[in-house]
């Protein structure tokens, strides 16, 4: 990646609140790194915009091949981050923004090193968190326990993250998610190339 742009990680429960947050970041400017799954589509998602969706032996070939920054098993699902994301940001010079839950983003983060920005985002308590499971009305209710149990573990790695957002209120949570990335561009190893045309 080009140093003026930013590499984030973004991760947090299930029902959290990622994909609103991240919808109002300028898609003329961020890169929104689609992720390979064996899930099922849900009604309203697209493949190729919102996951590729892949039979479980053709992720398993993938995995063979290498094709993976990270990959992972969630909920009897494979999720997973093909190296062909960084290519395509790079390619069209805008920020690249990953969506993975923790132990894809410790891979990546792993994989990239300092440049990568890692940002949690987390409920403001497990009630609100299980309303907007049950109200997404898209799981059973095994399902959500599933989800609520996997959140209680995710949870553990917030402090391993450069920022955590609560988000408790949609628009306090943009704002600070907005100003995380406005202060990261603004650190020196990002302006450093128009720095050096002042001297």
């Amino acid at each position: 990646m080009s140093s003026h742009l930013l590499t984030i990680i973004v991760s947090g429960p299930s029902g959290v609140g990622k994909s609103t947050l991240l919808s109002f970041l300028p898609k003329e400017e961020f890169y929104f790194s689609v992720s390979h799954t064996t899930r099922p589509p849900r009604n309203n998602e697209k493949d190729g915009e919102d996951y590729y969706f892949v039979e479980e032996k053709t992720f398993l070939e993938m995995i063979e091949r290498g094709d993976f920054l990270e990959w992972v098993k969630v909920h009897s699902y494979y999720y997973g981050t093909s190296k062909g994301e960084i290519t395509k940001a790079k390619t069209l010079g805008k920020h690249l923004v990953f969506d993975v839950e923790v132990i894809g983003a410790g891979k990546l983060k792993s994989y990239f090193g300092e440049k990568a920005v890692t940002i949690f985002i987390a409920p403001p308590d497990f009630e609100t968190l299980k309303k907007r499971l049950i109200s997404r009305g898209t799981e059973s209710e095994e399902k959500i326990k599933e989800r609520l149990e996997r959140a209680r573990f995710e949870l553990s790695f917030a402090g391993f993250y450069d920022y955590v957002v609560i988000n408790d209120d949609l628009e306090r949570a943009k704002e600070r998610l907005f100003s995380i990335i406005k202060a990261e561009l603004c650190k020196p190893s990002k302006v450093f190339a128009k720095l050096k045309d002042l001297f």
